[in-house]
């Protein structure tokens, strides 16, 4: 008898210690995922600079260029892109170089996208890439850096 009660004393308290262990476990990732999505950052220097980010300067035009019709390099030539641009660009003087050099953009428009093929054109990330390549020879014909984004408002591949 004596050794019965002194091993539910030991499974008694070893319960207490295994429900304290998961209370204090519940309550540490509890406080984690409070303070990691629920509470703002208190850092106002960190605040200040999204916001900066986030800025975008007052005279920034946006330019749509012509609706480009291409074929792909596709080996069996069955494939195009049809595609629409809107191109951000810094102020209104280079807006109206754009319109000016209307040619241009189109020529290397049409060259640089018909070297691409359904391949090329089809992940996430290289949808991301053109859209660089293109800012970088837009950049190229206007000479600097005056293009800041560009923005695909249509673009069918068929």
């Amino acid at each position: 008898m004596a050794e019965e009660k002194t091993q539910e004393k030991k499974g008694g308290k070893l319960k207490w210690i295994i429900m304290i262990v998961v209370l204090l476990l519940l309550a540490g990732g509890g406080a984690f995922a409070y303070f990691t999505f629920f509470a703002g950052s208190s850092d106002p220097a960190q605040t200040d600079q999204t916001t900066k980010a986030e800025e975008v300067p007052k005279d920034v035009q946006v330019v749509t260029l012509p609706t480009f019709l291409v074929n792909l390099s596709d080996p069996l030539g069955r494939r195009y892109l049809k595609m629409t641009l809107d191109v951000e660009v810094i102020n209104p003087k280079v807006a109206e170089e754009l319109n000016k050099s209307t040619a241009r953009v189109q020529d290397a428009m049409i060259l640089l996208l018909s070297s691409k093929s359904y391949a090329d054109l089809a992940p996430l990330e290289n949808k991301l890439l053109l859209k660089n390549e293109i800012v970088d020879r837009l950049n190229q014909i206007l000479g600097g850096s005056k293009v800041r984004q560009v923005y695909f408002t249509e673009m069918v591949i068929q």
